[in-house]
């Protein structure tokens, strides 16, 4: 699929870019090779290519162990608090 100006000239708009007409004929060209590209990329078959959870094979993730750390402060917050009713911070009205 090849670009045409007017279609660079759209896409400058939505991006809200300013490229001076200087800059057209190159915008045009590249854009068009990228597009080129993605074409030939989207024709080859994929199909028994396995997914990859990592790009590096035998790479994993290390994760940490999922302990509780903090303590539960909730009393110590809500003593900085103007109203509190049932554990719950209570604010004023804002619509009728």
């Amino acid at each position: 699929m090849s670009l045409t100006r007017k279609d660079v000239e759209n896409i400058a708009h939505l991006a809200r870019l300013a490229i001076t007409e200087a800059e057209m004929p190159e915008y045009v060209d590249r854009l068009s090779k990228i597009l080129h590209m993605v074409e030939q990329l989207d024709a080859i078959d994929t199909s028994s290519v396995e997914p990859m959870a990592h790009p590096l094979k035998g790479q994993v993730q290390r994760l940490r162990a999922d302990e509780v750390v903090d303590s539960d402060q909730r009393e110590k917050y809500q003593r900085n608090a103007v109203r509190v009713e049932a554990g719950l911070y209570l604010v004023p009205k804002v619509i009728e």
